[in-house]
């Protein structure tokens, strides 16, 4: 028979302590803060290839849990690479982006790429200019020679209008007209002598006269029609030679006002054709510049164009630049993190006046989006963030396939809104797009969207929550603390506290040759550490302070364990945890409540009577048991026809269940638990309650680890205190659990003062000999088991259940089945024996 002592596990084995006495250091600040990351060089060398990989679609997909430093790690690896690339020939030279007027379509704004810092000196020169010409020109047309020159051309424009109107007066006095010249028009009337003839005159004359002055007149209107129509274009003539005097003496001046801002434009063609056209635009509306009256219109009536909407309304708008990504200031590529990835953060926008009547845009309305100012550049993303807005994902990847971005309003898809459009012309774009999230987005993305997400996005680095603990992993825990303690102005933590720091990072993990690298959750340690130090009025952060931030944090999250905890201790829930009792077993079950999971103790008990329906799985009848939970008690089956029913088949009901339990339940952790009952029952023997149990098994009866190990360890213990410690008290884990075991200092004191016990086993035979305090026993040659051996006992029982219900289901072969639960039988059990 094993012993149970033989299983026990030593005190020491219970938890993973850190030897301060190690450290090189009274307290942090002795040592170097942490200026790199700890233990993730996988990701790390996979985020460095995407960076440096400058081919389309090497965008980053960064995933692993919060808190593991992946948005730090990212900031620090581009940072160091730009550094490095610096002197590189193929690094990128940065550019300034500018929106224009476009001279040649209104409505559709221009993008000009700049040479960096160019845009803000466009800008501002452009403004200049614009002063200056508003003050130059109309000294140029108040000059002596300018009047003089146009007072010659405005004279001899009324010497041609004055011969012509001359020449049709002469004509008319010919013929006894005259010719009256008026605001209204030009009018013919026949004269009498020196004065005009009257109606009365006119009806008193024959009708041979009358038809006569009617002929004269119609050939007098034909000549005054000619005349007036040369007396226009002499006038069109004249106002041309004006405006052609007033180009001609103004060009000289305006092409000097631009002439430095089209030398600094040289490096970028595209501003020099834009400078040339507003040059052209300035000489063609001079008037605009002619008098100090000739400020911006008022209120202008729409007109159908967006943009010559926006240039009746504001005439000089060809002068201003929108700049709308300026680099001037800038050393280095752009890292642009977007905290808040909706539609305008990322894509840009075109703002709207707020005004009654239509909307009118122009280019100076323009909005860069992260998109814009990450081009040449880096830009990070939220996932989950990212894909909380509509259209967004689609929209992201159109623009990184398109290589380009358009300014555009996500209204426009629905129609939501009736104003004029502008259509700016998009922006060449250059970006390489790094999305953070966990893994469960990586893996919905790349099952719904397969094709394009992996086009987009050839690289993913995944951050692990875990690093191997060594010598070298053990120091950057402490520079790490060393470090928080510096940025958030934290007291120095000694060596003590730094030595609970790890033992904490351990325990996050369940692993005791394993340190956490959730450093969010460290950090947040360290905050509370130092708040209960500074209450205590101490400079230094001690170890009783990190112990206490802990039990503090435990205190403020536990109120569900401690209410569960009541019900047992006043008996509503029923549980044992001294003597024994056939059939009934404690199994350990964990609650996870998001922010805090504890273990706690249930009933499991097991019912064995005369039938074939195997192992009766009550939760699941009753829908309360999950697929995991299913497959364990199935696995049940597997077990006892392989060990028992080799020479005939079983004849067995066994009923299963978790007493009350409400809520469901899932996991394969009590699948050893339940089989426990099971033997318990068909042998007789009862089971110690004061050993509660965990671990699954396989069909072969060993035993597998489990996970949430500690909780269910401490779950026991509070309970077993909260009732009375016996000193035979414990829990039975798997052996392969041994290195995940990370317990509460009080539960290992316990463990070390005999009050409670941590059993390890490798099979169900080790563990039901602790629980029964009973031999297992082996077939001997014979192919018996040994008599009063608990297997014997079992195999005893069995016999006398298949031979209870010999001959029963034959005799009912021909009668009417009898109602009852109509099962599939489990595997091993005899369909009819």
């Amino acid at each position: 028979m094993l012993a149970a002592k033989d299983c026990r596990v030593p005190w020491e084995m219970t938890r993973w302590k850190c030897d301060e006495s190690e450290f090189h250091f009274e307290c942090t600040d002795d040592i170097p803060p942490l200026d790199r990351v700890i233990g993730q060089d996988r990701a790390l060398e996979a985020i460095r290839f995407g960076l440096e990989v400058d081919k389309p679609g090497y965008n980053l997909f960064v995933t692993g849990l919060t808190g593991t430093g992946k948005t730090s790690a990212i900031k620090s690896l581009l940072q160091g690479i730009i550094e490095n690339r610096a002197g590189l020939e193929r690094r990128k030279s940065l550019e300034d982006w500018c929106y224009v007027h476009n001279f040649d379509d209104l409505d559709r704004p221009k993008a000009l790429r700049l040479p960096q810092g160019l845009a803000r000196t466009v800008r501002g020169q452009l403004v200049s200019a614009l002063l200056a010409l508003r003050e130059e020109i109309p000294k140029v047309f108040q000059g002596d020679e300018f009047q003089a020159r146009r007072q010659e051309i405005e004279a001899s424009g009324r010497q041609t209008n004055q011969q012509l109107t001359e020449a049709l007066e002469q004509s008319a006095r010919s013929a006894g007209f005259a010719v009256q010249f008026s605001s209204a028009g030009l009018s013919i009337f026949p004269m009498k002598g020196s004065q005009p003839l009257s109606p009365e005159e006119h009806r008193e004359m024959s009708p041979e006269q009358q038809q006569e002055i009617e002929q004269t007149r119609t050939i007098l209107m034909q000549h005054a029609q000619v005349t007036v129509a040369s007396v226009r274009q002499a006038e069109t003539a004249t106002a041309d030679q004006i405006l052609r005097l007033e180009r001609e003496s103004s060009s000289s001046r305006v092409n000097q006002m631009f002439a430095d801002l089209m030398e600094a434009a040289s490096p970028a063609p595209d501003l020099v054709t834009y400078l040339t056209r507003t040059v052209e635009y300035v000489l063609d509306h001079l008037n605009l510049f002619g008098s100090p009256s000739a400020d911006l219109p008022g209120d202008a009536l729409p007109v159908p164009a967006p943009g010559a909407a926006a240039l009746a309304r504001n005439p000089f708008l060809p002068f201003e630049v929108n700049v709308l990504v300026d680099n001037s200031g800038a050393t280095s590529p752009p890292i642009v993190e977007e905290l808040n990835p909706n539609w305008r953060n990322l894509f840009g926008r075109i703002e709207r006046p707020a005004a009654t009547g239509p909307h009118f845009s122009d280019h100076t309305m323009l909005k860069p989006g992260s998109f814009h100012t990450a081009n040449g550049g880096y830009l990070v993303i939220n996932a989950r963030d990212l894909l909380l807005y509509p259209g967004v994902w689609e929209a992201m990847k159109r623009v990184i396939r398109n290589r380009e971005i358009g300014l555009e309003d996500p209204a426009e898809q629905g129609a939501m809104l009736s104003p004029v459009w502008l259509r700016p012309e998009p922006v060449p774009l250059d970006v390489k797009v790094i999305i953070i999230g966990d893994e469960l987005i990586y893996r919905t993305l790349t099952t719904t969207d397969h094709e394009e997400f992996k086009s987009y996005f050839k690289v993913k680095a995944e951050f692990d929550h875990q690093v191997t603990l060594t010598e070298e992993t053990m120091d950057a825990y402490c520079s790490f603390i060393c470090a928080t303690c510096r940025d958030e102005r934290l007291l120095a933590f000694d060596a003590g506290a730094a030595a609970r720091v790890l033992e904490y990072g351990a325990r996050l993990v369940n692993d005791q040759s394993k340190l956490s690298t959730r450093f969010g959750q460290i950090k947040d340690l360290l905050i509370e550490a130092d708040y209960w130090a500074r209450k205590d009025g101490c400079t230094l952060v001690a170890s009783d302070h990190v112990t206490r931030a802990v039990a503090q944090r435990d205190y403020r999250h536990n109120l569900p364990q401690e209410r569960l905890r009541e019900l047992v201790t006043q008996g509503s829930i029923l549980l044992e945890v001294t003597g024994e009792t056939v059939g009934q077993v404690n199994g350990l079950a964990v609650y996870d409540m998001g922010d805090f999971s504890f273990g706690r103790p249930t009933r499991i008990t097991s019912e064995i009577f005369a039938g074939r329906e195997g192992v009766i799985n009550i939760e699941r009848e009753a829908s309360l048991s999950g697929h995991t939970h299913d497959k364990g008690v199935l696995i049940l089956s597997g077990y006892l026809g392989a060990k028992y029913g080799q020479d005939h088949p079983l004849a067995l009901s066994a009923s299963v269940a978790f007493e009350q339990s409400y809520d469901g339940v899932d996991g394969d952790s009590a699948s050893s638990t339940e089989l426990y009952a099971i033997l318990s029952s068909l042998s007789g023997l009862p089971i110690k309650q004061g050993i509660a149990v965990t671990g699954s098994i396989n069909q072969k009866g060993e035993i597998q680890p489990i996970g949430g190990v500690n909780q269910k360890v401490e779950g026991m213990f509070d309970l077993c205190r909260a009732l009375g410690l016996t000193g035979e008290q414990g829990v039975m884990v798997p052996r392969r659990n041994l290195r995940n075991l990370m317990l509460r200092s009080d539960v290992v004191e316990a463990v070390k003062d005999g009050q409670f016990h941590v059993f390890a086993i490798d099979n169900i035979d080790e563990g039901i000999e602790i629980l029964t305090g009973h031999p297992v026993g082996d077939r001997g040659e014979d192919g018996r088991y040994p008599e009063g051996t608990l297997n014997q006992r079992v195999e005893q029982r069995l016999e006398e259940l298949r031979q209870s219900i010999r001959g029963y289901y034959s005799d009912l072969a021909g009668a009417p089945e009898p109602h009852r639960n109509r099962r599939e039988p489990s595997p091993g059990v005899a369909p009819n024996s």
